[in-house]
């Protein structure tokens, strides 16, 4: 009776632990979270200065206050909130943290929550100035 008892206590431990591994490794973690992001939104860049080249001869005859300029000035600020995103969070973690999942430090948990605020206001910025400039550029 104590083998079965024994027997049965292991098999379900070892049956939590695999479910528990299976549901880990179908999760994304947060570093691919935020990288999910970041490659949503990077293919984006060249629509950015596209619109940049349409608008600003319109922005150029019409001045500096003028909703094309503003909409040309928006999409260089996501351009370069984008950039500038890229180049802080390669400062913050090396191409192991970023790409091969090594474990992080809990300072850098805590960087990576921040850095997970930035990247979804970089892609806000990104989304919402080229639906303005296509907005703008479709009365034309």
């Amino acid at each position: 009776m104590k083998k079965i008892l024994y027997t049965l206590t292991i098999a379900t431990f070892l049956t939590f632990v695999a479910c528990k591994e299976t549901k880990k490794a179908e999760e994304p973690s947060k570093m691919e979270h935020v990288m999910s992001i970041h490659d949503e939104v990077m293919p984006k860049m060249g629509t950015l200065g596209k619109l940049v080249g349409q608008l600003k001869p319109m922005a150029d005859s019409l001045g500096a206050e003028s909703v094309e300029a503003k909409a040309m000035k928006d999409l260089q600020e996501a351009n370069k909130s984008m950039m500038d995103w890229m180049q802080g969070f390669g400062d913050r973690f090396d191409a192991d943290e970023i790409m091969n999942g090594k474990e992080l430090s809990d300072e850098k948990k805590e960087w990576l929550n921040e850095e997970e605020e930035k990247v979804q206001q970089v892609k806000e910025n990104i989304n919402s100035s080229i639906e303005r400039a296509e907005e703008i550029l479709a009365k034309q």
